[in-house]
């Protein structure tokens, strides 16, 4: 008996290599039992192996975090009005001119940091995309491309994004959980907590600069002290910090509560000032990449390298276009003509 021209071969699937995508509700044939598979039609990504797990005790990190909050809150209030009380009266009798001066730019330091720092902590960090999900007449084809599930939401989980077990919620474009603001640094806060750190450390600067300022007015030893210093040698900055030191030691026992104030002040103010100064530096640094800290994480084991550019700092600023747009005509012209 002659062979079949058209040799049909019939493969029995099992009902193991079946799977149901979670996008678009499609049934997908694999051929193995692959544990992670992109659906061609909706582009969702569906991890097999990954279990349900419940995001206990989420609300009682929140609560923490926001106890935590108020308590820096009321801090930095009690500190605004410290210095206030310190500075300001030496300030008026100094010049009355400089008094009015330094009140103006403490009202609007404060003013600023507290804002932006309540503005950080207490609006939401960015929520991602709403998407249609689990009906395939629904989802239309790449609709959900490179999207996956988040276990702990329930809902799709677009690429930049990442679940925050702190606040749980997923969080768009997360950069960190910060447990100072208690809340998430994502794409709808991120702005405000990079004003905050800005106007944090000018604040801090000037704090210490006052200190200083103030205290020179309120030990008059200090300067006394620094007039027996005649000529300059190799060791003159040596004589100065001894000089401070010792009238500070003999002044010690007859300092007053408005001088251990500002010893208070400019020692707090230059530690934090040091510390907010290194992840300020830190953050513009991952603006300047286009990445935020956990991309940054991501990327180190990959050669992919970000477009480095100071238009992602005025993207980033609200400002979409380049500066050179801003640039008087002969400017750009001749910028063009160099190229």
């Amino acid at each position: 008996m002659a062979d079949l021209p058209n040799e049909q071969f019939i493969t029995i699937v099992n009902d193991d290599h079946e799977a149901t995508c979670w996008g678009c509700g499609l049934r997908l044939l694999l051929p193995s039992h692959a544990p992670i598979f992109k659906c061609g039609w909706c582009g969702a990504i569906t991890n097999q192996n990954t279990l349900k797990c419940e995001s206990n005790g989420s609300w009682w990190r929140r609560l923490r975090d926001r106890c935590f909050v108020c308590v820096l809150i009321v801090f930095m209030l009690f500190v605004i009005s410290g210095g206030v009380w310190a500075v300001c009266p030496i300030v008026f009798s100094i010049s009355y001119f400089c008094g009015i001066f330094h009140s103006i730019i403490t009202m609007i330091l404060s003013i600023t940091t507290l804002s932006s720092f309540s503005l950080a902590a207490f609006c939401c960090a960015g929520m991602p995309p709403s998407m249609q999900w689990g009906s395939f007449p629904v989802v239309r084809q790449g609709d959900l491309e490179n999207y996956t599930f988040c276990h702990y939401c329930s809902k799709p989980k677009s690429p930049r994004t990442h679940h925050c077990r702190s606040c749980g919620m997923c969080i768009l474009d997360m950069d960190h959980h910060c447990p100072f603001i208690g809340n998430c640094v994502g794409a709808a806060n991120h702005r405000c907590f990079i004003l905050f750190l800005i106007s944090a450390v000018i604040s801090t600067i000037y704090v210490s600069i006052m200190s200083i300022y103030v205290g020179l007015h309120l030990w008059p030893q200090l300067t006394n002290n620094f007039g027996r210093l005649n000529g300059f040698s190799r060791d003159m900055p040596f004589k100065v910090v001894m000089e401070i030191f010792l009238a500070l030691l003999r002044s010690a026992v007859q300092l007053s509560t408005r001088g251990l104030v500002l010893v208070y002040l400019f020692i707090s103010s230059v530690s934090v000032e040091i510390g907010l100064s290194v992840l300020l530096w830190q953050q513009l640094c991952y603006i300047y990449e286009g990445k935020t800290y956990l991309s940054h994480l991501s990327s180190q084991g990959n050669d992919e390298v970000g477009k480095k550019d100071c238009q992602n700092l005025f993207r980033f600023f609200g400002c979409p276009y380049s500066i050179s747009r801003y640039l008087p005509n002969f400017w750009r012209s001749r910028k063009k003509h160099k190229r």
